[in-house]
């Protein structure tokens, strides 16, 4: 009797051509593109959360959690129904490649994975992890004109007090933010709205590249709040709002969403209002993570035209 857990002759080699094929898109990903890093301007950023799944109960006759009921990732086994309903994203440049990157890399560790059963046992026994479906990662950029320095104390201020240790607190962070921009319709100058869906297991990986990317932009994060952790760089006399000359201010809102989340193109105003307002509902039991981050932050800070483009190239005039 054929052993039921033996490999497909084919499976060794759909794992050496997928290899094979990722060698090049890696290669790309790490020449070709990088973050444009701008050295003009200090920033601040508030964020936090948590990536993690629930575990099943451990196969056997004992209905309890274990290791604490929490662990990252799955086992093996995802197959092609899993990937291909999640497999798109919108809007392009480094969001939409990281990605597709993400669920590419998903990929093959299914294959890779493929017979080897999910979960990990303890003890002789085995546990399961929940598979949580899908995360949705969207990220909101809008460029004002530098007369909006309400917006940058409003954040330092919300920086300052908000408890960003909790759901419910980087909620309010989100709320508080997009309710921020929504009140300065008339200092939208530029905007850029991408949304995309990736497998759990490669949520926090993507989610992380995103922000370091954005963060990258910063020449330092003069306001910092994370993770119920808040920090200041250099002389508090340092922070304040963007010189006279200065010409814009970005805020980049960077969200991961349990729930499926559909937005809009900012395009035009509307369409950049509407995003807001939904991004801005997003619930603190579906929220996973949030990044905010601004600049500039620092007193005298100058982000002019040319760096803005520089800095920030997936930017639509509004």
């Amino acid at each position: 009797m054929p052993n039921p857990r033996s490999q497909s002759p084919l499976l060794p080699w759909l794992q050496r051509s997928l290899s094979i094929l990722m060698i090049p898109l890696l290669i790309i990903s790490m020449v070709v593109i990088q973050p444009q890093v701008s050295e003009a301007a200090s920033g601040g950023r508030i964020g936090g959360g948590s990536f993690r799944a629930p575990s099943m109960p451990r196969s056997g006759g004992l209905n309890r959690s274990y290791g604490g009921g929490y662990s990252r990732g799955y086992g093996g086994g995802i197959g092609f129904p899993f990937i291909i309903p999640i497999f798109g994203f919108g809007g392009g440049g480094l969001f939409g490649f990281l990605i597709l990157m993400a669920i590419v890399g998903v990929l093959v560790n299914a294959f890779r994975g493929a017979g080897s059963g999910g979960g990990t046992a303890i003890g002789g026994d085995r546990v399961n992890t929940i598979n949580p479906g899908p995360v949705s990662l969207i990220q909101v950029q809008v460029g004002l004109l530098a007369s909006a320095k309400a917006l940058q104390s409003d954040l330092r201020q919300l920086a300052a007090t908000a408890d960003t240790s909790q759901a419910s607190g980087l909620q309010r962070v989100l709320q508080d933010t997009t309710l921020a921009l929504l009140r300065q319709p008339e200092l939208w100058v530029y905007a850029n709205a991408e949304c995309g869906s990736v497998p759990f297991s490669a949520a926090e990986s993507t989610f992380n590249r995103l922000s370091m990317t954005e963060r990258s932009k910063l020449r330092q994060e003069l306001t910092s709040n994370v993770g119920g952790v808040r920090s200041t760089t250099g002389d508090l006399a340092q922070r304040g709002d963007a010189d006279a000359t200065s010409e814009y201010i970005v805020v980049t809102l960077l969200a991961a969403s349990r729930r499926p989340m559909t937005i809009k193109q900012a395009e035009n105003g509307e369409a950049l209002r509407e995003t807001l307002r939904i991004l801005g509902s997003t619930a603190s039991s579906d929220l996973i993570a949030l990044e905010v981050i601004w600049q500039p932050d620092g007193s005298g800070d100058v982000l002019s035209a040319d760096e803005l483009v520089t800095a920030y190239p997936n930017l639509q005039h509004l």
